[in-house]
């Protein structure tokens, strides 16, 4: 029986020996060389000392040798954090004391960034994974030293404050999670061509596993460019593709600078384009699926909670349906609660609190959060605010702490990016709160439109639909969006913006 998912992958790897896996700038390396790369590595590794137990911090973007560096330590026994590339140096540093990191393994061409790093963390051995580490080192199979209730993966969401808030997944989670789990890509099952555009410590990361253990190949970018993914979906035939709403409204609004947009592209190899990770504009959906066609899943989940809804490709024609987040999946448990955690009537909104059974193992040494987040028979309260509709499809409302409390009520965020984003000067808006002079908290906007608009005007737009409560204070206009590491609108950039 496999001792943990990274077994399972490289055998799968081993029957592609000859085909290509990974396409990083002008490298292409065939599963053969990624399982050898993996087990030189994991040797290596060893010998520094690496092994059941043990973390490690890896340091890099979306190079192979990240993926290479993951797997050998898995296949060691040992876990793995890869603090997303967008916190701060401090907290990254924060991190690696934090795991008490046996090792931190940096990617080629991020040796300064890791001096920065550890500049603010205790003396910890550093290895460079690349080829001069395992030159002329034995090939052959290493032993999966795994053990079920070691942690495999760390992903940490927090670190800028305070202590790092680190998800924690041992290895008889991720296991149990292959065994069961489908992928959420679904249709055709033959390998395709998976683009990574966003971090792979992330989402995409999780699905280019799934890719790989198909035979697929794996295409990593750097990083999101519109006009480098459009580019890349040409020329590698790309069919998969995972994005956040946000890039997804970038590659809909990208022009090139001969006057190229997305409609003059061949993007005809895509077959599923997954979204989610956070609020999906209807009316930006809408346009995708009409100019690229119907290729979009909308998948609903948390990192700590799993799976929880899915909108197929079919439900994406009827435009009622892009208001909600699909169907809860017939493998998830879903229930709405108020504030002490019992039940709502039907159709009312609340916390949503989800049981899918791939529920994160822990916070790392945060025993109190996750005891406040997990309850002790597996219903993990999301903090998501929502509701089921009378055909039985999920509306996501808002977070519970992007809820802006004003002076006479609660106004949900998402509700009023919507409505400004349906004014037609509107391309994308993002919706926060802000504390005025008084002490109090107002409702602030920010948005990306085409030519002047006016911030008076968008008021009234807001307040015709949801009332004066709901209009925004003051709406500011960006050239674009500021993002996380991760593609979600950083609201926290754009808060410290406005003061």
């Amino acid at each position: 029986m496999p001792r943990a998912d990274v077994e399972i992958h490289l055998q799968a790897f081993s029957t592609h020996r000859d085909d290509v896996a990974l396409v990083h700038r002008d490298r292409r390396l065939t599963f053969g060389e990624l399982v050898d790369a993996v087990h030189r590595t994991a040797r290596v590794l060893a010998h520094r000392g690496l092994g059941p137990g043990d973390l490690a911090v890896i340091i890099g973007g979306n190079e192979p040798e990240v993926i290479v560096a993951r797997y050998a330590a898995n296949l060691l026994g040992a876990g793995v954090t890869q603090p997303y590339a967008g916190l701060a140096d401090s907290a990254r540093g924060r991190i690696v004391d934090d795991v008490e990191a046996a090792l931190v393994l940096v990617a080629p061409g991020h040796a300064d960034e890791a001096d920065a790093v550890l500049a603010h963390a205790r003396p910890v051995p550093v290895v460079v994974v690349d080829d001069a580490l395992v030159a002329g080192v034995d090939a052959s199979p290493v032993a999966c030293a795994a053990r079920p209730e070691d942690v495999e993966q760390i992903r940490h969401t927090g670190g800028t404050t305070g202590h790092p808030k680190g998800i924690t997944y041992t290895f008889g989670h991720h296991l149990r999670m292959l065994e069961s789990a489908g992928s959420i890509l679904g249709g055709d099952d033959a390998p395709g061509a998976q683009l990574v555009c966003t971090t792979i410590a992330h989402a995409a990361g999780g699905i280019a596993d799934r890719t790989l253990a198909g035979g697929g190949r794996v295409v990593l970018l750097d990083g999101f460019e519109p006009g480098e993914v459009l580019a890349t979906i040409e020329r590698e035939r790309i069919t998969d593709l995972w994005l956040l709403p946000p890039l997804l409204h970038r590659l809909l609004d990208h022009v090139d600078p001969s006057g190229r947009d997305l409609d003059a592209r061949d993007l005809t190899s895509l077959r599923t384009v997954v979204y989610g990770g956070a609020p999906a504009v209807p009316a930006r959906i809408a346009e995708a699926v009409r100019r690229i066609g119907r290729v979009f899943v909308q998948f609903y989940g948390q990192t700590e909670a799993g799976g929880v809804s899915i909108l197929s490709r079919e439900e994406h024609d009827d435009p009622a349906l892009l208001e909600t987040v699909g169907r809860v999946l017939p493998t998830t448990e879903l229930a709405v609660c108020d504030e002490h955690g019992a039940r709502v009537p039907e159709g009312a909104t609340g916390e949503l609190w989800a049981r899918t059974g791939m529920a994160m193992d822990r916070y790392w040494k945060q025993p109190e959060l996750t005891a406040r987040t997990i309850t002790a028979d597996g219903w993990v309260r999301t903090g998501d605010v929502g509701f089921l509709d009378e055909r039985g499809y999920l509306h996501v409302v808002d977070r519970l702490g992007d809820v802006v409390v004003v002076v006479g009520g609660h106004v949900h965020t998402s509700e009023v990016e919507n409505v400004l984003v349906d004014h037609p000067a509107v391309r994308e808006a993002a919706v926060f709160g802000a504390p005025d002079a008084d002490g109090s908290e107002s409702v602030r906007a920010a948005v990306v439109a085409d030519g002047d608009v006016d911030a008076g005007e968008l008021a009234e737009h807001v307040a015709e639909h949801h009332g004066a409560m709901a209009a925004p204070r003051e709406v500011t206009v960006v050239a674009e969006m500021p993002l996380t590491d991760t593609g979600k609108v950083d609201k926290r950039a754009l808060r410290e913006r406005v003061g």
